[in-house]
């Protein structure tokens, strides 16, 4: 049984330039392992709580405070100790905060240090980072994730020059390295189309999508179905799309406001519906509000046969909502970000939820991210349907990518079909 040493957190930046956490642990055998967490800008109201420092420092978003955490309380608690398992240890975190949200500790301050444990552990065994997360499950690996790679951004991630957050590819070739080949072409002929279209260079959004000032939401789809072609891809066979419409940052006063003058619940769902049966659409993300649950399930019964009605601020990796959204039938599949939940285990108690009910997943990447991979190791060892990491241009990004190029090359896996 690992006995853990000494446990040590660092303020550090994310992809934003904004501070975030990252922490150390060592074991009594000399193995030690790091960790950083990610932060995202399109939050869900039940999200667990992030501990900020507040004030004039980093406007605000600085992280002294949770390092302090992981420094004082989880390092004099836990250091010395002689942990059994990844769950024990998240329970132990988790009681040491006694908070239904972490707000005492921080989320960013605990999943840190459930992060860097269960590193630790893949080393103390000696095998690959997705072998431990694979036996956390107790599940065989068959398949790689499928990425799903932003192409266009607006909302929170981009200037709002479109209300819809984000517009992705979804390559459907059976092999990573194939999908990250036609992942490129498409990015390329759609920057040669902006360059042609609004006469702007290649300006990208958090997650480096590209956000060209389009007139309207149908434009964004055209010039997405025209990159695809002029790539030399088929839409909807090469390539399929997925949206991010984030609806709950432009909701207010029971209206969505996609249009200047607002639509309600029933025209906004009738307005996703026309999406899915115009353009090859395989996944719609927070399509509605998070609490708008009356529309979620009119929706889901309107287009769950077709694609995914995946939940994110909807559910925010949350077991409690999760489970009303399944009594519910608001959703067929969960995006789980384990930042949102903050452990280890309590992101998989919602993942076997939602495997139980027949549900897809999709393992996703903040807008805030770090050169940390755990994430390609996380998805491929937990079996995801789908992962979302963002674009192929920027580091944060890549690191994960080139994590799945490796993965791969070592198992020797397809994509699930």
């Amino acid at each position: 049984m690992p006995t853990i040493t000494s446990i040590r957190g660092l303020e550090i930046l994310d992809s934003r330039g904004r501070p975030t956490v990252k922490a150390y642990l060592e074991l009594a055998d000399g193995v030690t392992a790091a960790a950083s967490v990610p932060s995202g800008a399109s939050t869900g109201k039940s999200e667990a709580h992030e501990l900020r420092d507040g004030g004039k420092r980093y406007h605000g978003y600085g992280c002294q405070n949770a390092v302090r955490s992981i420094n004082d309380t989880i390092n004099l608690s836990i250091s010395g100790h002689s942990i059994e398992n990844q769950l024990v240890l998240d329970n132990y975190l988790l009681d040491l905060d006694g908070t239904a949200n972490k707000s005492q500790l921080g989320a960013n301050s605990i999943l840190a240090v459930s992060l860097a444990f269960s590193r630790a552990m893949s080393v103390y065994q000696q095998q690959p980072l997705y072998h431990y997360f694979s036996y956390l499950l107790k599940q065989r690996l068959q398949y790689m994730p499928r990425p799903t790679i932003n192409l266009f951004s607006g909302g929170k991630h981009a200037g709002a020059q479109i209300p819809i957050q984000d517009l992705l590819i979804v390559p459907m070739q059976s092999s990573t390295s194939e999908v990250l080949e036609c992942a490129y072409a498409v990015y390329q002929a759609a920057i040669k189309l902006c360059q042609q279209q609004y006469q702007m260079r290649a300006l990208t959004a958090d997650e480096g999508g590209l956000a060209p000032p389009f007139k309207s939401i149908t434009e964004m789809f055209e010039v997405a179905v025209q990159s695809i072609e002029n790539s030399g891809y088929r839409p909807g066979y090469d390539v399929k799309l997925a949206v991010d419409v984030a609806s709950s940052h432009f909701y207010q006063d029971h209206r969505y406001y996609v249009t200047s003058d607002g639509v309600s619940g029933a025209q906004m769902t009738q307005l996703l519906t026309e999406w899915v049966t115009q353009y090859p659409i395989i996944s719609l993300e927070d399509g509605l509000a998070e609490e708008d649950w009356t529309h979620w399930t009119m929706l889901q019964q309107a287009i769950g046969s077709e694609c995914l009605v995946l939940g994110d601020d909807l559910l925010c990796t949350n077991p409690g909502r999760i489970r009303k959204a399944i009594d519910q039938n608001s959703a067929n599949a969960l995006l789980l970000k384990v930042n949102q939940i903050g452990t280890v285990s309590e992101a998989i108690d919602a993942l076997m939820l939602a495997r139980n009910a027949g549900w897809k997943v999709t393992i996703s990447a903040r807008s805030g991210e770090t050169e940390d991979d755990w994430l390609a190791d996380l998805a491929v060892g937990w079996q995801a349907d789908y992962i979302k990491i963002g674009s192929i241009t920027q580091s944060e990004r890549l690191s994960k990518y080139n994590r799945l190029l490796e993965i791969e090359r070592e198992l020797q896996l397809k994509i699930k079909n």
